[in-house]
């Protein structure tokens, strides 16, 4: 099983697909990457040889990539929140920031139903 940039990488699997387990890095990014290198994209993640291993390493030093793109988001995130842009107040508040409806959907921003007591009717 290859290490990279603190993923474990699953063995089975071919390692254009494998390499999207890292957070930043897509399909499009892991095989300009393999294309760069010069490694096939049919290859397994199991079938890498030790020196394809190295090259990978020292070429995903170049993007940026989990713990790093975690950091920067939240410092993204910080920053509007700070300047109490409207995405930053959004942000807060914990509602959807693109300009979604919020009348009747965003239940997964929003959380669960809460019930409201109705007006009591009146007898006569």
């Amino acid at each position: 099983m290859a290490r990279l940039s603190g993923v474990d990488l699953p063995k089975n699997k071919r390692l254009e697909i494998g390499l999207t387990y890292i957070l930043g890095i897509g399909l499009h990014t892991s095989q300009q990457i393999l294309k760069k290198l010069g490694i096939d994209l049919d290859t397994r993640v199991k079938e890498l040889s030790e020196d394809e291993v190295v090259k990978l390493r020292s070429e995903l030093r170049e993007y940026v990539i989990e713990g790093d793109l975690r950091r920067r988001t939240s410092q993204d995130i910080k920053r509007l929140q700070e300047i109490a842009s409207n995405r930053g107040i959004r942000h807060k508040k914990k509602l959807p920031v693109r300009g979604q409806r919020t009348h009747t959907n965003a239940r997964t921003k929003r959380g669960k139903r809460i019930a409201v007591a109705g007006k009591k009717k009146v007898t006569k």
